[in-house]
């Protein structure tokens, strides 16, 4: 099992747009073969910064969906959004 921890800084006054990107990206993710859960966090003292953490079987479960064109087209328009680059980390459980 492992986490993908994907930290994204959102321009001012599009937080209501991106969340409505993230939730129709995890509607198809959870349908994803290897997709297990996951969950959406922001920043306490910078409404602007948001982490997704989701959780899959396999990094090759991952990177399949990473991949998706679904997902791409979806991570597109959510990097139009964003003042930097989106930063994806995998972590495996020891």
């Amino acid at each position: 099992m492992i986490k993908i921890i994907i930290d994204r800084r959102v321009k001012k006054r599009r937080v209501p747009d991106f969340l409505r990107l993230l939730e129709e990206l995890r509607k198809k993710a959870i349908v994803a073969k290897g997709y297990i859960s996951g969950e959406t966090l922001q920043a306490s003292d910078n409404p602007y910064n948001l982490l997704v953490i989701s959780t899959w079987h396999s990094v090759g479960d991952w990177k399949n969906w990473e991949k998706a064109p679904e997902r791409k087209e979806l991570q597109a328009k959510i990097e139009e959004l964003t003042v930097m680059p989106t930063k994806v980390s995998i972590y495996e459980n020891v």
